[in-house]
This record gives C-alpha cells, sequence and structure tokens, in this order.
C-alpha cells in the first residue's frame, strides 16, 4: 500500500500560512502558522502545520522551544536536523532583533544628546531638512521622520504634519531638528515663531515639544537652553 505524505499544497489554499500571509500578514497567523512557515514540510501523515503545533505542544510553547537545543529538537518525531537548525536560526534572528531594538533606542538627557543622533546626518546638507524625532515616555527615540525638505533659506512645516506623525509613532513627547545650510546656527525670527505655534499645538493635543534644536555646519543650538521657548 503506497503512503502519502501530507504536505501544505494537500491543506486548502485559504488554510495554507504561506497563502494567508500574503493576504493577511504575519500578524494574523498563529505561532503554530509562522513555525510552519519555517519547517515547509510536514511528516508522512501530517501537514507542516500540524506538526507544528506538535513541536510547540511538546517545546511548552515558544519562550519553552527558544530554550530547546538542536540535539533536543532532533528528538521530536518529524524533526530532523535541517528543521531544527532552520527553527534555531529563526530563534537566534528574533533574539538578535529584540536585542538591535533595545540597543538603538538612545535615551535624550539633554539636547546635545539629540543633537549627537542628527547632526553628522544634517550640518552638510545644501537645503534646509526639518526633522522630528519621536520619544516615548521615558525619552527613548522610537521614530525619526524628515517632514519637509526647503529651499536653501526655507524649510516650512505645518504643526498637523508634525502632530499627526507624533501620534503614527506613538510618541509621547518630540524634538524638532533643522539645518541652516549657510552653516551658522543662530536662530532665525521665523525659527522662534515657528517653535512657539509647534509647542502651542502640542500643549492642546498633549505631546510636548521639549525642545528645536537647529544644526550648523561646526555645531547646534537648542532654542531651549537659549530660553526662546
Amino acid at each position: 500500500m503506497e503512503t502519502h505524505r501530507l504536505v501544505l499544497r494537500d491543506v486548502p489554499k485559504d488554510e495554507r500560512p504561506r497563502e494567508r500571509m500574503l493576504q493577511h500578514g504575519a500578524e494574523a497567523l498563529s505561532h503554530a502558522e509562522l513555525l510552519a512557515i519555517l519547517l515547509r514540510t510536514g511528516t508522512r501523515d501530517e501537514s507542516a502545520v500540524h506538526l507544528a503545533g506538535r513541536v510547540l505542544s511538546i517545546g511548552g510553547g515558544l519562550r519553552g522551544l527558544a530554550d530547546l537545543g538542536v540535539q533536543e529538537m532532533t528528538r521530536i518525531r518529524g524533526i530532523g536536523q535541517a528543521k531544527a537548525l532552520q527553527l534555531q536560526a529563526g530563534i537566534e534572528l528574533g533574539r538578535r532583533m529584540a536585542r538591535s531594538t533595545r540597543e538603538q533606542r538612545p535615551v535624550v538627557r539633554r539636547p546635545q544628546d539629540a543633537a549627537d543622533y542628527v547632526i553628522e546626518r544634517l550640518r552638510y546638507l545644501q537645503k534646509e531638512h526639518f526633522v522630528c524625532l519621536f520619544l516615548d515616555t521615558k525619552n527613548q527615540i522610537i521614530g525619526q521622520e524628515t517632514l519637509s525638505i526647503g529651499t536653501l533659506n526655507a524649510a516650512l512645516v505645518h504643526p498637523r504634519e508634525v502632530f499627526r506623525a507624533a501620534i503614527q509613532h506613538g510618541s509621547a513627547s518630540l524634538i524638532c531638528v533643522h539645518n541652516h545650510p549657510s552653516g551658522d546656527p543662530t536662530p532665525s525670527p521665523e525659527d522662534i515663531r515657528m517653535t512657539a505655534r509647534l509647542v502651542e499645538a502640542g500643549e492642546l493635543v498633549g505631546i510636548d515639544v521639549l525642545d528645536h534644536l537647529i544644526i550648523g555646519e561646526h555645531g547646534f543650538v537648542s532654542l531651549k537652553e537659549q530660553g526662546s521657548m
């Protein structure tokens, strides 16, 4: 009697994890479905999704699975060395991404911290770039967005654009930054007026504008430190 190997192509199309991921996104998939995409194939009598569910059950869930070594994984029926290595690689990528996310969220304790984050990118630009740094409740930078690129001597930005972006990033506060192509970071009257408008708008929506930095060729000016906001 011929033994049939049950693979993903034998599963109804709308139940296949890859098709579901394409249609609905990774966040719509269960742990077992995501794991099945890494495993690719099942055993002779179960699909990759069923194998993934069994692996999760034996391993004690995602957290328990992450603690298993290759040899322990290969003791699970249907998991050979190749599949065990695929799972280990996926787990390790997740660990590295988590570490990278933590490492790449610098804390802004003073204007110099924010300036250091952007100065090398902005100091030599020939047009004004208006950038916002979005911070969480711990003053960690959780996002950065260039909201305007202006002419040689003007970068116009509307408070609506600033706070729409802040809300999208889920920020508790923000720091505005823009460069002066002339190289001189001295604030202009328009810089000070624009900052006042942004601070006022921030008070209305509940998102604090902590500072406005102006980047020059050899340094920066903090409007907060200068007493201009």
